[in-house]
């Protein structure tokens, strides 16, 4: 007899052949018997309640009847033909059509027989009919293995054409369990198991696929996320210790002349609680013997880059070298300007590395990094070209991390025979599930609180047709030497659209606005580096009042004049970008404006984000609802967007499951870090799978 485990092909299913295995494959990833048992259910149907025809209504939704064929024929219509059956119970007739594989079909029809049909109803001339339904003998129907709620899997199109229908993927779930039997091998504890009233393996398994009711289904979904998000929270966890034990960083211990005289004659202001909190985490980490690995949040404006060059100064005390690392050369520049600003009178030696510095200018950068007389250097992705040799990196900051494949930040590591110290730097705020998830490696730092004097941005929604009153608000604050930014969105797809919205909106902005009381800059994609960059300066210096622009200024433009935003055809942005967009302004101790302006057409979700604009500027509440709205994967950006790849479990909806899975790995390895005592064997057993198999993720952060 042949035995069949979960690495078995799933080629060897009964009933599914070379041809049917490699469209599995192709389609769901479906590889193996492993694979098909964890491919779970999207949704369910109760299947227990039966119809009669004289009881259908005109609301097509699926439904199941027993009745029997009684006469089958073929329609010719324009296109091909159809298979049309007349269905027959003790109440009524009705009819049964197929537009494709009307031949095979009429071929395994029996006349006469009784059926269960299940599918949706349509309702025409004064009848009732059944496109494609599902169909059973009645005498399979009794035998086959089921429950009274119908699991509904996901498909595709080639899948639904090639015939693999729904049933057929539960006729398959039924092989399996007849191949392998219901004896899967447990992956939890006793005492977890027994802690959260958790349903063992096999039983989860079986009610996730053939639930008995719906109290055993939801308890087999309980259980099999649990046990999703639990490993996941068990291999962060362990990274984390494993890290802090094994990689070896820098001890600086002290906090010299540098980070002193800043403190003194350079602070521009009193450190917040916050920052204060922050720092002393930081130092904690970089003064024990551990490579510090710490992601920093804080909303736009927060004073997250103070708190990254205490950091670096602290660095530089202990005589070595940092940098800092952004996705844009704009963010890149802005650091820089900010930093020098900052050390003003200082003997710090700071450079700027991005791709547009000049040959000459980049030799002068290598040769000071080398000889070590260079001690901040910031930039873009060139930070990370092999020709860039520090002496003694000795803490790196990542700005907008999730804009970095895991492999170039890796590359900073290698910098060293030592690797840097990390801060990775966020202003998007990323939600606690989320942060517990992605991050769980990463130590957290949040600075939530805004510096002194600075004033809450006062935000309201307008629609198009209060446009003048907009306007004559504009006029009101540039008449008090304010100035304004005006934003359209530009989305890729329909960039001539956008084009021909921003030049529209600048023509009419330029007629209400007119030369010489006014002067207008615009910026945009299509212009050259150097014509931005004129433009942005004539704003910086105030030579200009507004500044028309796309969402090229999202990041990385400080203008602590600029007192409002408007941004226009608001619904087409995401929350996220609402966010950062509102928080180019408010800058500096003024009462600042943010007006959304939008057409009187609105989605549901549009108005949400619109509605949640105007209550708060938390962004982390703004997160919170942004991942409501979008989910994790949409959140993370494309580097990382394969990182919540779940098989049951949601980061949303499962955030208490989640907080109980993440203490209770906490809790298991703090007692026995390496997973060897006997109560731990199954978990490790589990987990040595997992890794093997590679569903365990090997890189996040």
């Amino acid at each position: 007899m042949t035995s069949y485990n979960l690495n078995t092909s799933i080629t060897y299913l009964k009933g599914t052949g070379p041809s049917r295995a490699d469209l599995l494959k192709k389609e769901l990833g479906i590889r193996t018997f492993g694979d098909l048992i964890n491919f779970f259910p999207r949704r369910y149907i109760d299947r227990t309640q039966f119809f009669k025809i004289n009881q259908l209504q005109q609301n097509s939704s699926e439904i199941q009847i027993v009745g029997k064929i009684t006469a089958i024929k073929t329609v010719q219509q324009k296109r091909g033909s159809r298979l049309v059956a007349t269905f027959k119970d003790d109440t009524g007739i009705m009819e049964l059509v197929w537009f494709r594989g009307a031949k095979w079909i009429k071929e395994s029809l029996k006349i006469n027989t009784p059926y269960v049909i299940f599918g949706k109803t349509n309702f025409f001339g004064n009848s009732f009919s059944m496109p494609h339904p599902e169909m059973e003998l009645v005498s399979e129907y009794k035998r086959n293995l089921r429950g009274s709620m119908q699991p509904i899997y996901a498909s595709t199109e080639l899948l639904t054409n090639k015939g693999v229908s729904n049933r057929v993927i539960q006729k398959m779930m039924q092989s399996l369990f007849e191949q392998i039997g219901r004896n899967f091998k447990e992956t939890l504890s006793k005492d977890i198991l027994t802690k959260y009233e958790l349903l063992p393996k096999s039983e989860s398994l079986f009610n996730i696929h053939f639930p008995k009711n719906q109290e055993l289904l939801t308890q087999a979904q309980q259980r099999l996320k649990f046990e999703e998000l639990f490993f996941i929270q068990l291999q962060l966890i362990r990274k984390k210790l494993i890290r802090k034990s094994k990689i070896k960083g820098y001890t600086f211990l002290k906090v010299g002349t540098y980070f002193n005289s800043f403190y003194k004659n350079n602070l521009p202001f009193e450190l917040t609680n916050a920052q204060k909190r922050v720092l002393k985490e930081i130092r904690k980490d970089i003064g024990s013997n551990a490579q510090m690995n710490r992601l920093l949040q804080g909303d736009v404006g927060s004073g997250k880059t103070i708190v990254a060059l205490m950091s670096m100064l602290i660095a530089i005390d202990n005589g070595f070298q940092a940098a800092i690392m952004a996705p844009t050369e704009i963010l890149a520049t802005q650091h820089y300007n900010s930093v020098k600003e900052l050390l003003n009178g200082m003997d710090v030696n700071v450079r700027l590395l991005t791709g547009s510095v000049k040959t000459k200018e980049r030799r002068i950068i290598h040769e000071e990094l080398e000889s070590g007389e260079l001690h901040i250097l910031i930039g873009t992705h060139a930070l990370i070209e092999d020709k860039v040799k520090f002496k003694n990196l000795g803490i790196a900051i990542i700005d907008e991390q999730h804009r970095f494949g895991v492999e170039q930040r890796s590359k900073l590591w290698r910098k060293n025979e030592l690797p840097p110290h990390i801060l990775v730097m966020t202003a998007t705020p990323i939600p606690r599930t989320l942060a517990m998830s992605v991050y769980g490696d990463l130590d957290i730092s949040v600075i939530d609180e805004l510096p002194p004097g600075r004033k809450e941005i006062a935000t309201a929604h307008r629609y198009d047709s209060n446009r003048l009153s907009v306007f004559k608000f504009m006029k009101e604050e540039i008449a008090k030497g304010k100035q304004v930014y005006v934003v359209y969105p530009l989305i890729k797809e329909s960039e001539k659209m956008d084009y021909k919205d921003l030049m529209d909106g600048y023509e009419s902005i330029s007629r209400e606005f007119p030369k010489p009381a006014y002067q207008v800059s615009i910026v945009h994609g299509k212009m050259k580096a150097e014509d931005k960059e004129y433009e942005m300066n004539r704003f910086l210096k105030k030579e200009t009042q507004i500044m028309v622009a796309t969402t090229v200024i999202e990041v990385g433009v400080n203008i602590p004049n600029a007192s409002v935003m408007v941004i226009e055809s608001a619904e087409r942005f995401g929350l996220s970008q609402l966010h950062q967009l509102r928080g180019r302004v408010g800058r500096g101790a003024d009462q600042s404006y943010c007006i959304l302006m939008t057409s009187h057409k609105l989605s549901a979700n549009a108005k949400t984000r619109l509605e949640t604009m105007v209550k708060t500027s938390d962004g982390f509440e703004i997160a919170d609802v942004d991942l409501k709205l979008r989910g994790p994967g949409n959140i993370m950006g494309k580097q990382q967007s394969g990182v919540l790849n779940l098989k049951i479990a949601d980061v949303v909806s499962d955030t208490h499951i989640l907080k109980n899975a993440r203490e209770t790995a906490f809790e298991v390895l703090q007692k026995d870090p390496s997973l060897k005592l006997p109560e731990n064997t199954m978990l490790l057993q589990a987990y040595k799978n997992l890794h093997k198999n590679g569903e365990i993720w090997s890189n996040i952060s």
